[in-house]
């Protein structure tokens, strides 16, 4: 696993993550012109992804497959530098007919604390709280 940064011109840079590029910027405000994503959004990004194929792949050890899953991770960011995470909050939502609700919440609590290494080290760092949902409502 590596990743390089290599700076193009202003405040973008070419990003090569394990073969796979992408571009990130900063936003106007701080010298960037927003030709991609700044680096926080994507810590959030990675929580996200790690945690949903967790829980997809928990999920489909049981033989259940949802027709729509998605996760977001929102926060908001201290006021003084370093500007870090304030608390990490996961929504999860399911959706789909006749699924066991207690095993929609083990393969969510799974991920979380035994599989997602990115949820391991957000943790160590703020508060992850978790929502989950199940066809629009709270569970």
């Amino acid at each position: 696993m590596d990743s390089t940064v290599t700076w193009n011109e202003g405040m973008a840079f070419k990003v090569d993550v394990d073969g796979f590029e992408m571009t990130i910027d900063a936003a106007p405000e701080h010298g960037g012109t927003g030709k991609g994503p700044t680096p926080k959004p994507l810590m959030l990004t990675a929580l996200a992804g790690c945690t949903a194929m967790d829980v997809i792949a928990i999920l489909g050890k049981m033989r259940i497959t949802p027709s729509a899953f998605s996760v977001s991770a929102d926060t908001e960011l201290t006021e003084q530098h370093p500007k870090v995470f304030k608390e990490v909050v996961l929504t999860y939502r399911f959706e789909g007919e006749d699924l066991a609700i207690d095993r929609l919440k083990r393969a969510v609590e799974l991920s979380e604390t035994r599989y997602c290494g990115v949820n391991a080290m957000v943790s160590k760092a703020t508060t992850v709280r978790t929502v989950v949902f199940y066809n629009g409502e709270q569970i």
